[in-house]
């Protein structure tokens, strides 16, 4: 009888086609190394627990082996071949090997605890050379096959999408979390917390009594921010991005990469203003000079110096401005993803969120394409688990009401914007519509400077309302609402904390 295999090799073609035969890179021998060096000497396991998890491993038993190994440690029990094969498959074989004599000979050629973390970063590279290798096949054959429902720019964004968390998280992988990670990040956000300045969960706005109520900015967190014109909502998210900005304080983790332990990197979508108007408005609150003043040029010499002075303060924050019109929710999205890989991203503002646009398939139903918009807002916080601020505007119908107040039904588009939001805060300034009620005085009354009885009440409530704001929380998650009183310098366009400390009690819807 001939030969099977060597009238394979006498095909034509077939010795052309076994070379370009490729595998998917791994290295089982560095994956045996380092679970024998494991199960010797348990402490190799901390060499390698900060970035290797079981996904990393090529063959199926030794992701189980790893993960298994990785529980029983930390439960501060010894994970050794005896204690681990109670928890693995006793029928499972290896080859010719049963599963307790494979855990047996892992150990016996183990490595030395030395050589652990080499052989881990070996795995951890390889794992992300396969996911490279799975998103550019997926890219192939989705070009290839042209989906009418996915044009090219859709599988663009997709791509550098997959490749950003790739980029990230080290692994490309969507499913299940164990409750154990879970409860993990919770204890693990919980200390941070404790060790952060101002006890906080979340970032600081750098506005105490608001942070008092909301624990800070929620990593992940669609925080809708509204109000009327003039109510000065751009005005009090420009003071928080500042104020994030400048407490920037970078930590170096474990990994060798940078994660903020106070304030953050801020990324600032101004589709209403240009960047030069947003930092006119921040020097202005810096330096107490009013904004008018700088744009007419009516400032003193030593005013001059403060402008200076801010300005070079100033370029040293984080704080990133992009001032593109009409952006789209995918293009704002990558551009996201690309500010955290090279600058890192700790806080998104978006001002405003019905000055950005859908996709064309929404573009003739705007309640449809508030929606699209607002779902991605949320899914864009997940992804980059940042929290972000989006302004938005009220409708209307506040006007024809007696009290001003805003309410959630208010929200223009409002159905998605309240239901993806975690929270929705309005801004409301009573100065704002008591000043514009003044009663009208004949010039005599002027000159003579009669008061009538009207007028005096007006002046009572103007008093009363001056220099005043409130922040209604209508919406919260993970806390309470209410109404956080603040002092608001219209000049300088800043909001901070009421100097009077009993100003400070929340007042409770």
């Amino acid at each position: 009888m001939s030969d099977p295999a060597r009238k394979l090799e006498s095909l034509p073609g077939t010795q052309e086609k076994a070379q370009h035969f490729r595998e998917a890179p791994a290295n089982i021998e560095a994956e045996q190394a380092l679970l024998g060096a494991i199960l010797v000497n348990n402490d190799a396991f901390y060499r390698v627990s900060d970035f290797l998890k079981p996904g990393h491993f090529m063959e199926s038993v030794h992701r189980k082996i790893f993960e298994v190994a990785g529980d029983i440690i930390r439960m501060g029990k010894t994970a050794n071949p005896v204690t681990i094969k109670t928890f693995l498959p006793a029928d499972g074989k290896i080859g010719d090997l049963t599963m307790s004599q494979y855990l047996a000979r892992l150990a016996a050629e183990a490595v030395t605890i030395i050589n652990t973390e080499d052989y881990g970063r070996a795995i951890y590279d390889l794992a992300l050379r396969r996911s490279l290798i799975g998103i550019g096949e997926d890219m192939v054959n989705i070009a290839y096959d042209a989906p009418l429902d996915m044009p090219p720019q859709t599988q663009i964004e997709d791509a550098e999408r997959r490749l950003f968390e790739l980029a990230e998280t080290g692994r490309y992988d969507g499913g299940f979390q164990s409750f154990n990670d879970a409860v993990s990040l919770a204890v693990d956000m919980a200390g941070a917390a404790y060790q952060r300045d101002g006890s906080l969960s979340g970032i600081s706005t750098g506005i105490h009594s608001l942070d008092a109520r909301m624990g800070g900015l929620q990593p992940s967190d669609l925080i809708i921010l509204a109000g009327r014109p003039g109510m000065g909502k751009t005005s009090l998210v420009t003071n928080i991005a500042f104020n994030v900005a400048a407490a920037y304080e970078p930590e170096v983790q474990a990994d060798g990469s940078t994660k903020a332990k106070n304030g953050g990197v801020v990324g600032f979508y101004s589709l209403e203003m240009s960047s030069e108007q947003l930092a006119t408005r921040i020097i202005s609150e810096q330096t107490e000079i009013g904004s008018s003043k700088i744009r007419r040029g009516e400032i003193s010499e030593a005013d001059f110096e403060k402008l200076v002075a801010c300005s070079q303060m100033m370029q040293k924050i984080p704080l990133f401005i992009d001032q593109t019109g009409g952006i789209s929710i995918a293009q704002l999205s990558a551009r996201a993803r690309r500010l955290k890989r090279q600058r890192g991203l700790d806080l998104l503002i978006i001002d405003y969120v019905q000055l950005m646009t859908g996709s064309k398939k929404s573009s003739d139903n705007r309640v449809q394409e508030i929606t699209e918009i607002t779902t991605g807002l949320k899914a864009l916080g997940k992804e980059l688990a940042v929290p972000i601020i989006a302004l938005s505007q009220l409708s209307r119908q506040v006007e024809s009401r007696e009290d001003k107040r805003p309410q959630l039904s208010d929200l223009r588009e409002s159905g998605s914007i309240e239901q993806d939001a975690d929270v929705v805060l309005f801004v409301y300034r009573d100065e704002y519509y008591v000043k514009n009620a003044e009663p009208r005085r004949t010039p005599e009354e002027v000159a003579a400077d009669i008061k009538t009885p009207e007028y005096l009440a007006w002046e009572e409530k103007m008093s009363k309302a001056r220099g005043t704001a409130d922040v209604i929380i209508a919406k919260q998650r993970h806390g309470p609402t209410g109404t956080v009183p603040l002092a608001f310098a219209a000049e300088f366009t800043r909001f901070s904390d009421l100097a009077d400390s009993s100003y400070t009690q929340f007042v409770h819807e």
